[in-house]
């Protein structure tokens, strides 16, 4: 069976190849109209992320490393309460008329959500989810280029309306040479992958209409009867969405949490991105332009796609198992989306050869770069990607994973571990599954296994300073309690976090946390120390964190202290882009010269 299996990996790799070496070609030329996408928005969810977003996308057009011609927009969401991607998506319908009126009913939109604080990933915090590196091209791909790669071909086939995707996925697909994958129906048209059951339980989950054809397509147009979001095993069964196979045809699953899942007896059709027309976009900024103010999450996928398909009902609105934060007007608000589309058809585009990786979380995105070799062999991902390191041998399979980073020759890096827009010095020793994001780290050192480190650089009170976050990969920074009697809760790096305290010399009171005083989390904890440099901050936090491990005392009595929360707000951007782009030209001007010594 496996051997029939590959051919369908091998058709996916060629296809997405394909797709990324005609993006190249589009980098730094301009684009005709009907070329490419009219414009591409992307959701921040504060005034600085905004900033963060429109200085990074400014230097990437400054450096044709994007299509031109193309209006870029970041649309911020309103300040106050969070209004989740359903909420930033009316907020966009809304800039979207403003900025050009009338004349946005004939464009081809893609909205990128990607207004998150990334808590779960906070290497991608202070830049941004969809400016996340990843270890291929030069200059180095981000998320940004990825999504523009991969839906290269849907512009010139859709209908005017907006295609809506999220920063921290990637779908990958194959379908027949002379096929295209069309967004020309009124309504909602969304794409769909075959998973698990297990995968289904996170996910939106597809109810098709009966298939009328036996064996599979790559791609097939399908109706959905309904839409069930994060639904239990038992909930598929009982709305009928498990499926069997038509044929004894083998192929791979799409599902990230199980690289190399085969066609079981029973899967369902997941999630990914999802079109709306601009009929139906305009409904629903008429509802947004009525409602005035949110004051509760929406969720574009649980809260529009539920509404849709002839076997939709109003339950769903009041189950709020899945929500973060349960607002009073959240039930009412559902109910009025629901009434609001209810009818809208949702058209499902099948896509059998598919695949679906979500690296929102640490331990997703540590698999996905360092051990999962479909992901690798489908994008042509590298271990080292332009960068200055001493070589790996190739008959390593499990390898680290080096992005735009400068390493000295005397530097270790253990397999399973990413090191991204760093410099390490001679002797330093990155152990296994680490993140090291944005550091300096310039004497003998050793990074201890598990350990996350990402550094900032702050502006405070106009003067240009660095701190370093220093946690475990596996902390849960968002995990939060009430009262300062339970911060015993918490826990950093695999220990109670009333032990840290205690090995750090910090007191357990208000002040130690900043922000919201009834959600006590290492988020918002002032933990971390403020330096005048870039080295010295790393190998402060690094003290405190081999402090723990060790449990042997380190004072941080004498630092001025920050949460991440306040890192995020001091955050300098010019400076951390400065940074990058001073690796980046070291590297270049060591390749010249490295390509000069070869040709003579």
């Amino acid at each position: 069976m496996e051997a029939e299996s590959a051919p369908a990996g091998e058709s996916l790799r060629e296809a997405t190849q394909r797709r990324l070496l005609r993006f190249s070609e589009l980098r730094g030329k301009s684009m005709a109209a009907g070329e490419f996408w009219d414009i591409v928005a992307i959701t921040a969810a504060d005034e600085k992320q905004e900033l963060a977003y429109k200085q990074q996308l400014s230097e990437k057009l400054k450096k044709k490393e994007l299509p031109l011609g193309v209006q870029y927009h970041v649309f911020v969401d309103p300040a106050g309460a969070k209004i989740g991607n359903g909420g930033s998506t009316l907020c966009a319908l809304r800039c979207l008329e403003k900025l050009y009126g009338d004349k946005w009913n004939s464009f081809t939109i893609l909205l990128i959500h990607s207004g998150g604080y990334s808590q779960r990933l906070p290497s991608a915090s202070a830049l941004g989810k969809i400016f996340t590196a990843l270890p291929f091209g030069s200059p180095i791909y981000q998320m940004l280029e990825l999504k523009l790669a991969m839906y290269i071909d849907f512009p010139s086939h859709m209908n005017p309306g907006i295609l809506i995707t999220c920063a921290d996925d990637i779908e990958l697909y194959s379908i027949g040479e002379s096929e295209f994958i069309r967004f020309d129906k009124p309504g909602f048209t969304a794409l769909a992958h075959p998973s698990s059951l297990t995968v289904g339980t996170t996910h939106g989950v597809f109810v098709l209409e009966p298939c009328n054809h036996l064996e599979y397509r790559d791609l097939e147009y399908r109706s959905c009867h309904r839409f069930l979001h994060k639904p239990s095993v038992e909930e598929m069964y009982e709305f009928d969405a498990v499926c069997r196979p038509r044929n004894f045809f083998q192929q791979e699953f799409a599902g990230s949490d199980i690289p190399s899942l085969k066609l079981e007896p029973e899967y369902v059709y997941t999630d990914s991105l999802f079109y709306m027309d601009h009929k139906t976009a305009k409904k629903l900024l008429a509802f947004y332009e009525k409602i005035g103010t949110l004051h509760c999450e929406i969720d574009a996928y649980g809260d529009f796609l539920q509404a849709l398909g002839p076997g939709a009902t109003v339950e769903y609105t009041k189950n709020t198992s899945n929500v973060t934060k349960e607002e009073s007007e959240l039930v009412d608000m559902r109910q009025r989306i629901f009434h609001l589309l209810k009818g809208t058809p949702l058209n499902v585009v099948v896509l059998n050869n598919s695949k679906f990786y979500h690296i929102g979380t640490t331990e997703e995105y540590l698999f996905h770069f360092t051990a999962d070799s479909s992901l690798k062999s489908e994008l042509g991902l590298q271990s080292i990607a332009f960068s200055l390191f001493p070589s790996i041998p190739e008959c390593s399979t499990n390898k680290p994973c080096i992005i735009q980073s400068i390493l000295d020759s005397t530097c270790s890096v253990t397999p399973g571990s990413v090191v991204e827009y760093s410099r390490l010095g001679p002797d330093v020793s990155v152990e296994e599954n680490c993140i090291i994001s944005g550091a300096y780290v310039k004497t003998t050192a050793v990074l201890p296994a598990y350990s996350f480190v990402c550094s900032l650089s702050l502006k405070m009170n106009g003067h240009l300073k660095y701190s370093t976050m220093a946690c475990g990969v596996q902390d849960n920074l968002k995990k939060n309690v009430k009262t300062l009697s339970d911060v015993k809760l918490l826990q950093f790096f695999g220990v109670c976090f009333l032990s840290c305290l205690d090995i750090w010399n910090l007191k357990v009171t208000e002040e130690l946390f900043s922000g919201n005083k009834t959600c006590l989390s290492l988020w918002n904890a002032r933990i971390f120390p403020v330096c005048s440099s870039l080295s010295d901050s790393v190998t402060t936090s690094l003290k405190m964190l081999n402090a723990v491990q060790s449990k042997s005392a380190f004072s941080l009595n004498n630092y001025k202290l920050l949460s991440i929360e306040e890192m995020l707000f001091y955050k300098d951007i010019e400076d951390m882009i400065t940074y990058r782009e001073q690796i980046f030209l070291e590297i270049t001007l060591n390749r010249k010269q490295s390509d000069l010594e070869t040709s003579y």
